[in-house]
């Protein structure tokens, strides 16, 4: 071999090596909670609220008819990290469990070599509050970390967080983690904005700005958070060869067709959504790379975020599992322009997008409302069919269902076989939603359902109520939960009287009745409500446990216990419930259950001192004062400063005979007493 065809193997073996080792491109997914897609100027808005966001769009492909798969953030969030439907992977509401066996981005990108992080901006998507379980799947990092909250904390330190504080700590990730732990290795980074999410709340200067739209405030903020994050990948050269999709979860009805937030109807003001995808190889000044003829492109065929996770996986050469049920828009991204108008539905089809939302039959007992965008139509299968053509009727205001009857049953049986089609055969997870999430839910301002069977909202042969028939019911709902996140108690308390007037069958009316008579501390009046709450809805183990508050708090030990007892048979692992159970227990002389229900609370909470006190006072009241010191000195470690614990272990001290032991303890009592 001649020695330039030797140095000629040598270069192609080289270019060889470092083609198959090259870092595949970083992905970063961008979701912003309850932002419309007509507030984005890259869709036509003339407000100019997004400008980063536009800056964006002209380096990318924007996506003009995208669509949400359910209005809801957890359920959403599952349809694009899945890639597959909301009826095949089940989380419909909030607390059911992603499955371990539905494909996932970030375990996908993780097996495929990356560093995977999250930064949430709520509660909701919160795997460790039990709004989002199995969401941290595959997450080398995934930042949440929020905190219960009640009235008068600050909510934006406890169960949500600014945009500005997300995409800090996502740079600061960025630039601690990435560096020390995977300098070398590409990264899926997914940061989540939730400020657009009711109350609309943004920070200054954007609150005096949009003094008078408030939301429309929210949505510049979050751009302004957005442009932060980019700026930053471009000062640390991670911009231009990276994937960035951004995309709403879904929208916000804001009193359009009568629904003030989201959550009951599946009209564009709630489904349609903003999407935007670079792909790799178009930088800032909107340069491409070989080939690439994706920047700046409008593609206007019908989407939904169920094809996000397909296109991630195409765009960097990861395989897409099979049980992926979207399809990559890599194609239509890469086409090249059209020769003609009809070119591009001859290369890519009309596609129908399927959407759903069970919110209605879930937090309220009415119909679940089931859609389908196809051709020139929208159509909403519920109890009162609806047909909509959209290219005459673009606001869905004139139901033509029944002047197009024909119409109205084909596209209903095409929702139907669609559905069969993507449902599968997968069990849904059992949903028992813990009792002190749905406190913490209802903080968010959702109305959260006791169970996937059996539901807070109404009873069970209600559900065949069109929600167009009570969607100012659960807009006086969701007011009255906003005045009580605000303390708010005796303003929300005659909108209650009214509503109930309207509904007297309804149990969260009930509910939140009971609640602000709970919170005024006027346990008089908030018993008969409480005991209405328990008689219409007595499944879910929240109005046991309130009814048992009230009727302790009025001294009515004896018919409280039953209440509890019920409480903790539906719930084992609930603590709190099994030491009121004990307490109650302890006032009524029975202290054999009392040690008994004190036990249960430290099978779940080992370090719970009420339950170890009170099982140490059992445990001396049964003359039993050796098994009493463990408990009772822990509980002493649990309290340093209180002198209870110290005066019961005295006592136990005596009856054991021990004098010195006994007065050491009591003269500790006597100095934590009067510090």
């Amino acid at each position: 071999m001649s020695v330039i065809r030797y140095l000629i193997c040598i270069v192609c073996l080289a270019a060889s090596a470092l083609a198959g080792t090259a870092v595949p491109p970083n992905v970063i997914l961008i979701t912003l909670d309850t932002v419309r897609a007509d507030r984005m100027g890259f869709l036509g808005s003339k407000r100019g609220l997004t400008p980063n966001l536009d800056a964006l769009a002209r380096q990318s492909v924007v996506f003009t008819r995208a669509y949400s798969q359910v209005p809801l953030t957890t359920a959403s969030h599952a349809t694009i990290l899945t890639g597959t439907y909301p009826q095949f992977h089940k989380v419909n509401d909030f607390q059911v469990p992603l499955g371990k066996d539905l494909p996932y981005a970030p375990d996908i990108l993780r097996g495929a070599g990356y560093g995977t992080a999250a930064f949430v901006g709520s509660m909701v998507l919160d795997p460790k509050e039990h709004f989002a379980r199995g969401f941290d799947r595959g997450f080398d990092t995934y930042d949440a970390g929020f905190h219960d909250w009640h009235p008068g904390l600050d909510r934006y330190k406890t169960k949500e967080r600014r945009g500005g504080e997300v995409v800090a700590r996502a740079l600061t990730w960025l630039n601690e983690d990435r560096l020390s732990q995977r300098p070398k290795g590409p990264f899926f980074l997914w940061v989540h904005l939730y400020d657009a999410h009711y109350p609309y709340d943004p920070p200054q200067p954007y609150k005096r700005k949009y003094a008078a739209a408030p939301y429309d405030g929210e949505i510049a903020y979050v751009d302004s958070a957005v442009g932060k994050l980019l700026d930053q990948l471009r000062a640390r050269g991670l911009y231009d060869g990276a994937m960035i999709a951004v995309m709403a979860d879904h929208g916000e009805a804001l009193g359009d067709h009568g629904e003030d937030t989201h959550g009951v109807f599946l009209y564009d003001e709630t489904i349609r959504v903003p999407l935007v995808i670079k792909l790799p190889g178009a930088d800032s000044a909107g340069k491409l790379s070989a080939g690439d003829l994706s920047a700046g492109k409008e593609v206007e065929n019908r989407v939904g975020l169920v094809d996000v996770l397909p296109t991630i996986l195409q765009a960097v050469g990861v395989a897409v599992p099979p049980e992926v049920q979207g399809e990559s828009l890599v194609g239509m991204m890469k086409m090249k322009p059209a020769a003609s108008a009809s070119a591009t539905p001859e290369t890519f089809p009309d596609r129908p997008v399927y959407s759903e939302t069970d919110y209605p039959r879930l937090a309220f007992g009415w119909s679940s409302l089931r859609a389908l965008r196809t051709g020139k139509y929208l159509y909403v299968d519920a109890p009162r069919r609806e047909l909509y053509d959209q290219s005459a009727d673009p606001k869905a205001e004139r139901n033509v269902s029944a002047t197009s009857a024909a119409v109205t049953s084909t596209l209903a049986s095409q929702l139907d076989a669609l559905r069969q089609k993507t449902s599968g055969n997968r069990e849904a997870p059992n949903m028992a939603m813990d009792p002190q999430a749905q406190l913490q839910l209802a903080a968010l301002g959702y109305i959260a359902s006791g169970s996937n069977d059996t539901q807070a909202g109404a009873r069970n042969e209600d559900r065949t109520v069109d929600p167009k028939d009570k969607i100012e019911i659960a807009n006086e709902l969701h007011q009255t939960n906003y005045l009580m996140e605000d303390y708010g108690f005796k303003e929300a308390i005659p909108l209650l009287q009214k509503l109930i007037a309207k509904e007297p069958g309804m149990p969260l009316a009930y509910a939140q009745f009971g609640s602000c008579f709970l919170s005024l501390r006027d346990y008089k009046q908030a018993l008969p409500v409480l005991r209405k709450l328990v008689e219409l809805n007595p499944e879910p183990p929240v109005p046991h446990f309130q009814l048992a508050v009230a009727l302790l708090a009025l001294g009515e030990i004896e018919a409280a216990v039953p209440e509890l007892e019920i409480l903790v048979d539906k719930e084992p692992r609930w603590d709190q419930a099994h030491l009121m159970l004990a307490t109650a227990y302890f006032q009524l002389d029975r202290p054999r259950e009392a040690v008994t229900e004190c036990e249960k609370v430290l099978e779940v909470a080992p370090k719970n001192y009420g339950a170890l006190l009170l099982e140490g006072r059992m445990l001396m009241l049964s003359k039993q004062p050796e098994a009493a010191l463990p408990r009772l000195k822990a509980a002493a470690a649990l309290r340093p400063k209180i002198p209870e614990p110290h005066t019961v272990l005295a006592e136990a001290y005596v009856q054991l005979g021990q004098k010195a032991d006994a007065a050491r303890e009591r003269a500790e009592a006597k100095r934590l007493a009067v510090r």
